[in-house]
């Protein structure tokens, strides 16, 4: 199931299930608000391929919406129909031909959806925009002045879990090998999870089983269209910051029943639930939360958050902090991170032979 909980560094090559990873450098999903109808396109191929190119041995695929109203714009990526599946097949078999994993992050936005992109200000569209009804659920405001979503009935819930479950059927159709659940940052079902945002009084709401049963049913259902052989991961908001909010306590809690239910690596994000949150911004803030996880709910985890430079992520691997690390604005800035990492480490790795031209050895 899962290799060994040793590491060597950054570069060293590990298995989850039945799928090798050629070191511990992963792209992190990114909203690239580049869609029409929540179809894939050419850009999205550049910007994952090229990251394949570049030496990451895992490319995650963005935020993709299980539904339309699961949208955080109308410009975000989708799976929620057959013919958006053939885009990404084309994608993944890229990435994979690169000796990278190819991966998909799958989302529903909840009470965050319905919204500009963040170029054009990311506020809530307007009905003259195009705006539709966010799901979310308690009938409580992002912002005051925000639009309050709907407060989600039990069909309405079961619905969605079964949206996820048919995404991730789609997903395997279109090759992926690696399936991420979002259930961070404030979106639908980190809401569920959090007391900040969920005051529901029947069994989705109040105590901790009660709040995170949308997540175990939706990861229940992921694992059963997900096939055995392939990893799946699970990204969680570790804390919301914010008191009487989601805790550290609360994700090692999760995580040991994740892993009773098929979750093989838990990516530690945090925040993003609440305006009010106070997150100390400092390199590697949130590694903690992956060091704490690993050792005591016992799955592999990720490291995310300014994850800047190649030190500090062998550094991370190195002293047992997490199984990957999972970069993203450095991807934005190098798509070449990985090789680039490797030659101030000193490490040999392989280059594509159309660029070692450039890497003189």
């Amino acid at each position: 199931m899962y290799a060994s909980f040793m590491a060597d560094g950054l570069f060293s090559p590990i298995q989850i299930r039945s799928v090798p990873f050629r070191n511990r450098i992963a792209v992190s999903p990114m909203c690239e608000y580049s869609c029409e109808d929540g179809f894939a396109n050419d850009w999205h191929f550049v910007h994952l391929g090229s990251r394949a190119v570049g030496g990451a041995a895992l490319v995650i695929a963005e935020a993709t919406a299980v539904e339309p109203r699961g949208r955080i714009s109308p410009a975000d990526l989708g799976l929620w129909k057959d013919e958006q599946t053939p885009p990404l097949r084309r994608i993944a078999a890229f990435i994979k031909s690169q000796g990278a994993v190819p991966g998909i992050q799958i989302a529903h936005a909840g009470r965050k959806a319905s919204t500009h992109v963040p170029w054009q200000g990311g506020k809530p569209l307007t009905e003259a925009e195009g705006a539709w009804e966010a799901v979310a659920p308690s009938a409580l405001a992002l912002i005051p002045g925000y639009p309050a979503p709907h407060a989600l009935v039990k069909d309405e819930i079961r619905s969605i879990v079964d949206s996820f479950a048919a995404t991730t059927s789609r997903a395997v159709a279109a090759g992926f090998e690696v399936l991420e659940i979002h259930a961070a940052h404030g979106y639908l079902i980190n809401e569920f999870m959090s007391p900040l945002a969920n005051v529901r009084t029947d069994e989705y709401g109040g105590s901790f089983d009660n709040r995170t049963r949308f997540a175990r049913e939706v990861i229940q259902a992921v694992r059963r269209e997900w096939p055995d052989h392939l990893p799946l991961f699970v990204r969680i908001s570790s804390t919301d910051w914010v008191d009487g909010g989601w805790t550290a306590d609360d994700s090692v809690r999760f995580a040991q029943a994740a892993k009773s239910w098929g979750v093989d690596l838990i990516d530690c994000s945090s925040g993003g639930i609440s305006p009010a949150q106070q997150i100390p911004l400092v390199p590697g803030y949130q590694v903690q939360f992956a060091e704490r996880l690993r050792r005591e709910a016992g799955i592999p985890t990720g490291a995310v958050g300014l994850i800047i430079h190649p030190k500090q992520a062998d550094d991370i691997i190195r002293n047992d902090q997490a199984d990957l690390v999972l970069l993203a604005r450095e991807f934005l800035r190098d798509p070449y991170w990985p090789i680039h990492a490797a030659q101030t480490l000193g490490v040999d790795i392989a280059i594509p032979r159309q660029y070692t031209r450039a890497y003189p050895r």
